[in-house]
Protein backbone atom coordinates (compact mmCIF):
# COMPACT_ATOMS: atom_id res chain seq x y z
CA UNK A 1 0.00 0.00 0.00
CA UNK A 2 1.36 3.19 -1.35
CA UNK A 3 1.25 6.48 1.96
CA UNK A 4 -0.59 8.60 -0.91
CA UNK A 5 -3.25 6.39 -1.63
CA UNK A 6 -4.11 5.99 2.22
CA UNK A 7 -4.25 9.66 2.58
CA UNK A 8 -6.69 9.16 -0.14
CA UNK A 9 -8.87 6.78 1.22
CA UNK A 10 -9.22 8.70 4.49
CA UNK A 11 -9.99 11.66 2.55
CA UNK A 12 -13.10 9.97 1.37
CA UNK A 13 -13.67 8.61 4.73
CA UNK A 14 -13.81 11.81 6.14
CA UNK A 15 -15.92 13.65 3.63
CA UNK A 16 -18.35 10.61 2.82
CA UNK A 17 -18.20 11.22 -0.81
CA UNK A 18 -15.83 10.65 -3.77
CA UNK A 19 -17.05 13.56 -5.39
CA UNK A 20 -16.15 15.86 -2.20
CA UNK A 21 -12.48 13.66 -1.96
CA UNK A 22 -11.69 14.19 -5.47
CA UNK A 23 -12.66 17.87 -5.18
CA UNK A 24 -10.57 18.42 -2.06
CA UNK A 25 -7.82 16.25 -3.31
CA UNK A 26 -7.45 18.07 -7.04
CA UNK A 27 -8.29 14.64 -8.62
CA UNK A 28 -10.78 13.30 -11.08
CA UNK A 29 -13.52 11.68 -9.63
CA UNK A 30 -12.69 8.70 -12.27
CA UNK A 31 -9.56 8.47 -11.50
CA UNK A 32 -9.91 8.86 -7.30
CA UNK A 33 -13.05 5.78 -7.65
CA UNK A 34 -9.79 4.07 -9.51
CA UNK A 35 -7.28 4.01 -6.85
CA UNK A 36 -10.31 3.07 -4.10
CA UNK A 37 -10.80 0.41 -6.16
CA UNK A 38 -7.22 -0.89 -7.20
CA UNK A 39 -7.28 -0.47 -2.95
CA UNK A 40 -10.17 -2.73 -2.32
CA UNK A 41 -8.62 -5.59 -4.95
CA UNK A 42 -5.02 -5.01 -3.13
CA UNK A 43 -6.63 -6.24 0.29
CA UNK A 44 -8.80 -8.25 -1.06
CA UNK A 45 -12.36 -6.64 0.95
CA UNK A 46 -14.92 -4.48 0.51
CA UNK A 47 -14.11 -0.65 2.21
CA UNK A 48 -16.44 1.34 0.93
CA UNK A 49 -20.42 1.12 0.74
CA UNK A 50 -20.96 3.28 -2.36
CA UNK A 51 -24.77 4.89 -3.08
CA UNK A 52 -25.93 7.37 -5.85
CA UNK A 53 -24.45 10.65 -3.61
CA UNK A 54 -22.69 9.32 -0.91
CA UNK A 55 -20.33 6.93 0.64
CA UNK A 56 -19.47 5.18 4.15
CA UNK A 57 -17.38 2.36 5.42
CA UNK A 58 -18.07 -1.07 5.58
CA UNK A 59 -16.53 -3.12 8.50
CA UNK A 60 -12.92 -3.84 7.17
CA UNK A 61 -13.17 -0.05 5.88
CA UNK A 62 -13.27 1.17 9.60
CA UNK A 63 -10.21 -1.34 10.31
CA UNK A 64 -8.66 0.37 7.67
CA UNK A 65 -9.50 3.34 8.78
CA UNK A 66 -7.97 3.13 12.19
CA UNK A 67 -4.47 1.26 10.48
CA UNK A 68 -4.34 4.30 8.28
CA UNK A 69 -4.73 6.81 10.31
CA UNK A 70 -1.81 5.16 12.43
CA UNK A 71 0.34 4.75 9.57
CA UNK A 72 0.25 8.29 8.34
CA UNK A 73 0.66 9.78 12.33
CA UNK A 74 3.93 7.39 12.07
CA UNK A 75 4.86 8.72 8.86
CA UNK A 76 4.82 12.63 10.07
CA UNK A 77 6.28 11.31 13.78
CA UNK A 78 9.04 10.05 11.14
CA UNK A 79 9.65 12.95 9.37
CA UNK A 80 9.76 15.17 12.41
CA UNK A 81 12.75 13.36 13.97
CA UNK A 82 14.02 13.90 10.80
CA UNK A 83 13.66 17.48 10.11
CA UNK A 84 14.96 17.70 14.42
CA UNK A 85 18.22 16.41 13.34
CA UNK A 86 19.34 19.32 11.11
CA UNK A 87 18.79 21.62 14.45
CA UNK A 88 21.16 21.11 17.40
CA UNK A 89 17.86 20.41 19.54
CA UNK A 90 14.73 20.70 17.92
CA UNK A 91 11.74 18.76 17.01
CA UNK A 92 8.63 17.00 19.06
CA UNK A 93 7.94 15.16 21.87
CA UNK A 94 5.04 12.94 22.11
CA UNK A 95 3.90 12.32 25.59
CA UNK A 96 0.79 10.17 26.80
CA UNK A 97 -1.31 10.51 29.91
CA UNK A 98 -4.18 9.70 32.20
CA UNK A 99 -5.99 12.41 34.11
CA UNK A 100 -3.83 13.07 37.36
CA UNK A 101 -2.45 16.05 39.39
CA UNK A 102 0.86 14.15 39.08
CA UNK A 103 1.35 15.66 35.24
CA UNK A 104 2.19 19.08 37.15
CA UNK A 105 5.48 17.47 37.84
CA UNK A 106 6.27 16.62 33.90
CA UNK A 107 5.01 19.92 33.15
CA UNK A 108 7.91 21.76 35.23
CA UNK A 109 10.07 20.02 33.10
CA UNK A 110 8.23 20.78 29.67
CA UNK A 111 8.48 24.56 31.09
CA UNK A 112 12.02 24.34 31.75
CA UNK A 113 13.04 23.03 28.60
CA UNK A 114 10.79 25.31 26.53
CA UNK A 115 12.40 27.85 28.40
CA UNK A 116 16.04 27.17 26.72
CA UNK A 117 14.59 25.19 23.73
CA UNK A 118 12.11 26.81 22.53
CA UNK A 119 12.07 24.89 19.01
CA UNK A 120 11.01 21.78 20.63
CA UNK A 121 7.32 21.39 20.37
CA UNK A 122 5.73 19.32 22.86
CA UNK A 123 2.61 16.59 22.01
CA UNK A 124 0.11 15.87 25.00
CA UNK A 125 -2.42 12.81 24.43
CA UNK A 126 -4.36 12.01 27.18
CA UNK A 127 -6.59 8.72 27.24
CA UNK A 128 -6.83 5.88 29.65
CA UNK A 129 -4.13 3.14 29.97
CA UNK A 130 -4.63 0.66 27.13
CA UNK A 131 -4.67 3.74 24.59
CA UNK A 132 -1.18 4.95 26.12
CA UNK A 133 0.15 1.25 26.09
CA UNK A 134 -0.87 0.76 22.27
CA UNK A 135 0.63 4.31 21.09
CA UNK A 136 3.90 3.41 22.98
CA UNK A 137 3.93 0.06 21.60
CA UNK A 138 3.54 1.53 17.78
CA UNK A 139 6.13 4.13 18.31
CA UNK A 140 3.52 7.53 18.03
CA UNK A 141 4.07 8.07 21.67
CA UNK A 142 7.44 8.65 23.03
CA UNK A 143 6.64 8.86 26.68
CA UNK A 144 3.63 7.45 29.02
CA UNK A 145 2.41 8.38 32.48
CA UNK A 146 0.24 5.38 33.57
CA UNK A 147 -1.41 4.18 37.30
CA UNK A 148 0.34 1.16 38.88
CA UNK A 149 -0.02 -1.64 39.04
CA UNK A 150 0.42 -2.77 35.95
CA UNK A 151 2.84 -5.19 33.75
CA UNK A 152 5.51 -3.04 32.81
CA UNK A 153 8.28 -6.11 31.95
CA UNK A 154 7.91 -4.11 28.11
CA UNK A 155 8.58 -0.75 29.47
CA UNK A 156 11.67 1.25 31.45
CA UNK A 157 9.89 3.06 34.07
CA UNK A 158 10.51 6.08 36.67
CA UNK A 159 8.28 6.42 39.57
CA UNK A 160 6.54 9.58 39.64
CA UNK A 161 6.23 11.59 43.16
CA UNK A 162 3.17 11.98 45.04
CA UNK A 163 0.11 10.14 44.59
CA UNK A 164 -3.79 10.50 44.07
CA UNK A 165 -6.79 9.22 46.23
CA UNK A 166 -9.78 7.34 45.72
CA UNK A 167 -12.94 9.07 46.35
CA UNK A 168 -16.43 11.01 45.18
CA UNK A 169 -17.06 14.03 43.44
CA UNK A 170 -20.67 15.30 44.75
CA UNK A 171 -23.02 18.66 44.65
CA UNK A 172 -22.04 20.86 47.95
CA UNK A 173 -25.67 20.20 49.02
CA UNK A 174 -25.47 17.11 49.61
CA UNK A 175 -25.76 14.79 52.62
CA UNK A 176 -22.70 13.76 51.91
CA UNK A 177 -20.78 16.66 51.37
CA UNK A 178 -21.04 17.29 55.63
CA UNK A 179 -18.74 13.62 56.18
CA UNK A 180 -14.97 13.95 55.88
CA UNK A 181 -15.44 10.70 54.03
CA UNK A 182 -17.44 8.09 52.58
CA UNK A 183 -17.78 4.80 52.77
CA UNK A 184 -18.82 2.02 50.61
CA UNK A 185 -22.51 1.93 52.50
CA UNK A 186 -22.42 5.74 52.12
CA UNK A 187 -22.98 5.12 47.67
CA UNK A 188 -24.86 1.57 47.94
CA UNK A 189 -27.71 3.29 46.85
CA UNK A 190 -27.00 6.34 44.88
CA UNK A 191 -26.58 7.05 41.36
CA UNK A 192 -23.04 6.87 40.22
CA UNK A 193 -20.72 8.33 37.08
CA UNK A 194 -17.85 6.64 36.99
CA UNK A 195 -15.22 6.29 33.85
CA UNK A 196 -15.65 4.39 31.09
CA UNK A 197 -11.71 2.57 32.02
CA UNK A 198 -13.20 1.67 35.54
CA UNK A 199 -16.48 0.32 34.55
CA UNK A 200 -15.20 -1.95 31.80
CA UNK A 201 -11.88 -3.16 33.68
CA UNK A 202 -12.88 -6.70 35.00
CA UNK A 203 -9.32 -7.46 36.22
CA UNK A 204 -6.45 -5.35 37.45
CA UNK A 205 -3.65 -5.80 40.46
CA UNK A 206 -4.78 -2.04 41.35
CA UNK A 207 -6.57 -1.60 44.74
CA UNK A 208 -9.15 0.90 43.29
CA UNK A 209 -10.29 -1.97 41.13
CA UNK A 210 -9.98 -4.69 43.54
CA UNK A 211 -12.65 -2.86 45.78
CA UNK A 212 -14.93 -1.86 42.82
CA UNK A 213 -14.74 -5.56 41.76
CA UNK A 214 -16.10 -6.79 44.68
CA UNK A 215 -18.91 -3.71 44.96
CA UNK A 216 -19.60 -3.50 41.49
CA UNK A 217 -23.08 -5.69 41.27
CA UNK A 218 -24.34 -3.85 44.14
CA UNK A 219 -23.43 -0.03 43.25
CA UNK A 220 -26.00 2.00 41.16
CA UNK A 221 -23.99 2.89 37.68
CA UNK A 222 -26.47 5.73 36.02
CA UNK A 223 -23.41 6.94 33.63
CA UNK A 224 -20.08 6.48 32.21
CA UNK A 225 -17.24 8.82 30.85
CA UNK A 226 -13.93 9.33 28.91
CA UNK A 227 -14.11 13.63 29.70
CA UNK A 228 -13.55 14.58 33.30
CA UNK A 229 -14.81 17.61 32.33
CA UNK A 230 -18.33 16.14 30.95
CA UNK A 231 -18.77 14.41 33.96
CA UNK A 232 -18.32 16.96 36.19
CA UNK A 233 -20.99 19.03 34.47
CA UNK A 234 -23.49 15.81 35.08
CA UNK A 235 -22.42 15.89 38.65
CA UNK A 236 -23.41 19.87 39.07
CA UNK A 237 -26.89 18.98 37.28
CA UNK A 238 -27.62 16.27 40.03
CA UNK A 239 -27.47 13.37 37.71
CA UNK A 240 -25.41 11.40 40.13
CA UNK A 241 -22.07 11.16 42.12
CA UNK A 242 -18.54 10.82 40.35
CA UNK A 243 -15.91 8.14 41.58
CA UNK A 244 -12.71 9.85 40.86
CA UNK A 245 -9.39 10.69 41.83
CA UNK A 246 -8.83 14.08 43.87
CA UNK A 247 -7.63 17.11 42.40
CA UNK A 248 -9.56 16.76 39.14
CA UNK A 249 -12.34 18.45 40.20
CA UNK A 250 -12.52 21.89 40.68
CA UNK A 251 -14.12 22.40 44.77
CA UNK A 252 -12.93 26.34 45.52
CA UNK A 253 -15.01 28.61 47.29
CA UNK A 254 -16.74 29.58 43.86
CA UNK A 255 -17.66 25.73 42.99
CA UNK A 256 -20.78 23.66 43.42
CA UNK A 257 -18.70 20.61 43.69
CA UNK A 258 -17.04 18.82 46.82
CA UNK A 259 -14.84 15.92 46.80
CA UNK A 260 -15.28 13.37 49.75
CA UNK A 261 -12.45 10.12 49.82
CA UNK A 262 -13.46 6.82 49.96
CA UNK A 263 -12.60 4.90 53.56
CA UNK A 264 -10.38 2.56 53.89
CA UNK A 265 -8.39 5.22 51.89
CA UNK A 266 -7.54 3.90 48.39
CA UNK A 267 -4.38 5.37 46.70
CA UNK A 268 -3.01 5.46 43.27
CA UNK A 269 0.31 5.72 42.41
CA UNK A 270 1.86 6.78 38.75
CA UNK A 271 4.85 6.11 37.01
CA UNK A 272 6.64 7.79 33.44
CA UNK A 273 7.18 4.77 31.04
CA UNK A 274 8.95 4.02 27.50
CA UNK A 275 9.54 1.14 25.58
CA UNK A 276 13.05 -0.92 25.83
CA UNK A 277 15.78 -0.10 23.59
CA UNK A 278 13.83 2.73 22.27
CA UNK A 279 15.98 5.31 19.85
CA UNK A 280 15.23 8.56 20.86
CA UNK A 281 15.94 11.77 19.31
CA UNK A 282 17.86 14.15 20.48
CA UNK A 283 15.08 16.06 22.19
CA UNK A 284 13.29 12.91 23.50
CA UNK A 285 16.57 12.33 25.06
CA UNK A 286 16.77 15.51 26.56
CA UNK A 287 13.34 15.14 27.85
CA UNK A 288 14.37 11.66 29.64
CA UNK A 289 17.50 12.73 30.97
CA UNK A 290 15.67 16.11 32.69
CA UNK A 291 13.12 13.45 33.91
CA UNK A 292 15.80 11.53 35.50
CA UNK A 293 17.80 14.19 37.28
CA UNK A 294 14.69 15.62 38.90
CA UNK A 295 12.90 12.01 39.90
CA UNK A 296 16.56 9.73 40.84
Amino acid sequence: MEIRILRYFLTVAKEGSITGAANYLHLTQPTLSRQLQDLEKELGQKLLIRTNHNVSLTAEGMILRKRAEEILDMVEKTENEFSSLKHEIAGEIYIGSGETKIFQYVTEIITEIQKNYPEIIFNIYSGILEDVTEKIDNGLLDFGIIMEPVDLSKYNTINLPDKDIWGIVMRKDSELAKKEYVTFQDIENLPLILSRKVFRKSTSDNEFFKWFNEKKDKLNIVATHTLFYNAAVMVEKGVGYMITLNNLANTSLNSNLYFRPIKPAIEAHWSLIWKKYQIFTPASKLFLEKIQQKFK
